[in-house]
């Protein structure tokens, strides 16, 4: 593939949609990346490799070798996010520091440089919005009451789009908005993390299963999601990224799979059906118990919640040429051979 070569700086390298990315644009690409996250652990295929360069440190702490990697780069990704519903209603005031405040810095400068910016947005702007299908032109985004604090994250990632925007149209900031819609696989969250409510659902669910704890569905689990496996996610954003022809300058793109709406009750009817093709774990998933709980029992009073967030692709498949291909039971079975067989389909770079 013959293309002019770029940098890419990625802030939240280690993380599950960064650390993905940096794999898929050294193969699919020519193109540079630097890395900066706090940490390295989820990175180790493509740590040491030609074309990437990794920075270990706190870009909250080191604001003068960010805004040194934002100028030395042509395209830029801030990743770094709390995106945890726990923390939303538990500490809302760190999620505005790390998700608002950080951001507007990385975007000033990217404004300042002149460097495109490629930003990840999130389904959850859309709130509770009540289209069947939401189109990112023209649905209304629709967020709960004050107390409602796990809003708060929906709310800075709005208006860092409107802030985006805003730039894009009369500053001239270089950009693109993207929106994940529960983006799952093998490095989303630590499967022996302990404490409940500290990883997303999938996650917690497997953690469970292992460890004998009860499944608990919040507000009986009827709530349904698109699940999106992070390798066809991740190759929409190639496509973002390397913007044939400009084709994705100032878009915003939803990126999810609404072909493969689930309830959560039904995601974990699915993990503990699917932990029993594994030998060692079967009885562990036989013996899982499902139990319901209320949202203000699990996350406290802060918390509400969205029945059904579905994308509308239109844009991605229309302007990108992309549309998803790995369905949900695909999906769940290259997560637990990960996690149960060590087996990392990404392995072979």
């Amino acid at each position: 593939m013959s293309m002019e070569k770029k940098k890419v700086l990625i802030l939240g390298a280690n993380g599950f949609i960064g650390s993905s990315l940096v794999w898929k644009i050294l193969k699919q690409t020519n193109y540079d990346v630097v890395g900066f996250d706090i940490s390295d652990g989820k990175l180790s295929n493509v740590l040491g490799r030609d074309r990437f360069t990794f920075c270990k440190t706190d870009v909250l702490k080191n604001k003068s070798d960010v805004e040194q990697a934002v100028k030395d780069c042509d395209i830029v990704l801030p990743l770094i996010a709390v995106a945890t519903p726990a923390l939303y209603v538990k500490d809302p005031v760190k999620v505005y520091n790390l998700d608002f405040e950080s951001n507007v810095e990385v975007i000033k400068m990217c404004l300042k440089y002149g460097k495109r910016v490629v930003f990840p947005s999130t389904s959850e702007v859309y709130g509770m919005c009540p289209d069947e299908a939401f189109d990112e032109y023209e649905s209304p985004l629709v967020l709960g009451p004050i107390p409602k604090e796990r809003w708060i994250y929906s709310c800075i990632k709005q208006m860092l789009d409107r802030l985006i925007w805003a730039y894009g149209k009369h500053e001239g900031l270089s950009f693109t908005l993207f929106r994940p819609f529960n983006f799952i696989g093998p490095r989303l969250d630590d499967i022996k993390a302990k404490a409940e409510g500290s990883s997303r659902v999938i996650t917690q669910f497997a953690h469970n299963i292992l460890n004998g704890k009860p499944i608990k569905l919040v507000n009986g689990g009827l709530q349904k999601r698109c699940f999106t496996f992070i390798d066809d996610g991740v190759d929409c954003l190639v496509r973002i990224i390397l913007n044939k022809d400009g084709c994705a300058d100032g878009k915003i793109f939803n990126i999810g799979n609404p072909d493969e709406e689930h309830s959560v009750k039904e995601l974990a009817e699915v993990l503990i059906r699917e932990f029993q093709n594994y030998p060692e774990y079967a009885q562990l998933a036989k013996d899982a118990v499902i139990e319901t709980v209320s949202g203000d029992d699990y996350y406290g009073q802060g918390y509400q919640d969205a029945q059904r967030r579905v994308p509308s692709i239109e844009q991605a498949k229309s302007i990108l040429g992309w549309a998803p291909t790995t369905d949900f039971k695909t999906s769940i079975k290259l997560i637990l051979d990960y996690h149960l067989l060590g087996k990392d389909y990404e392995a072979g770079l």
